[in-house]
């Protein structure tokens, strides 16, 4: 990764709209097991016609699959090698990165949680301050000042962000990935692998630029490969979403603004409340479905 100081802001606030449809596609396995293809449906509108809140529009946009790209694994506090000549100490948009995470982002599995049943996905030895579901993305905003003269014409949220001298347009928006029948959601906090321009791949239909590491177009982190069950040089699609598409997950339990928890925030907790649920009736179902092999001698 190729770094410069740009400080740290916080992620917009999140709404709960599609949450439900997308939680269920998530824990009920509604994507088709005959093909490695993502079919992930996103509502686009409330079904009652009196909304109780505003309706962003923002939030119904969809955004195109990036097909078959080359992953590589980095992580927070990565030190320089062959495959990584930068070290991962700061980020392109955070100077403290590793402090402000809480310490090194240890990829080795026997130094990490990884728990389907409890949604735990981080270092045993501490709990992260930051969201532990991170990537990198071959392009950077930023210039050494200012924004990069394209950023206003290719990013496609820009004009609807906030801006200004130390603030990425970029940073924290999240992305959709799917492999193995199963999605995984995670936010951009870094630039690379190696390029810092590539804004046809990015937000164009081209393919990555880089030729590195198997022609790598998505460095993700530690926590997203082992939710995904995935290894360094792995293919997955991937693609943007808006924050209110995004559901409750274990790329939610850490990194949440230090005001937002379920206690405050109505449509954190809702969230909160239908993952358990549908978690209940999964389990129940693989109850009843043990039972009945035992019963008929299976």
């Amino acid at each position: 990764m190729l770094q410069h100081p740009y400080h740290n802001h916080s992620p917009s606030s999140r709404s709960a709209l599609g949450f439900f449809f997308t939680a269920s596609a998530l824990l009920l396995a509604s994507v088709s097991a005959q093909t490695d293809s993502p079919r992930v449906v996103i509502p686009t509108t409330n079904r009652s016609t009196t909304p109780s809140r505003p309706v962003n529009p923002a939030d119904r946009i969809l955004y195109p699959w990036k097909l078959n790209i080359t992953t590589t694994v980095f992580w927070i506090g990565e030190k320089p090698s062959q495959n990584n000549p930068v070290p991962n100490d700061e980020s392109s948009w955070d100077r403290d990165w590793v402090d402000n995470f809480g310490g090194l982002d240890d990829p080795d599995p026997l130094r990490r949680i990884a728990s389907h049943p409890t949604a735990e996905f981080r270092p045993k030895n501490f709990i992260p301050k930051l969201n532990p579901f991170y990537i990198a993305l071959p392009y950077n905003d930023k210039a050494r000042s200012g924004y990069r003269p394209e950023a206003s014409q290719v990013v496609p949220w820009f004009n609807r962000m906030a801006k200004g001298d130390n603030k990425s347009t970029l940073k924290g928006r999240w992305l959709q990935i799917y492999v193995n029948n199963r999605s995984c959601y995670a936010q951009w906090e870094d630039v690379g692998p190696f390029v810092v321009d590539d804004w046809p791949y990015v937000f164009g239909d081209k393919r990555p630029v880089n030729n590195n590491n198997g022609g790598a177009g998505l460095d993700i982190s530690p926590a997203v490969r082992d939710f995904l069950g995935i290894t360094s040089n792995r293919r997955v699609h991937w693609r943007f979403v808006e924050d209110a598409q995004v559901p409750y997950g274990p790329w939610k339990k850490y990194g949440q603004p230090a005001n937002v928890t379920a206690a405050n925030n109505p449509d954190l907790a809702a969230q909160q409340r239908y993952f358990e649920y549908l978690r209940k009736v999964r389990d129940e179902q693989f109850m009843r479905k043990t039972k009945s092999q035992l019963e008929n001698g299976q």
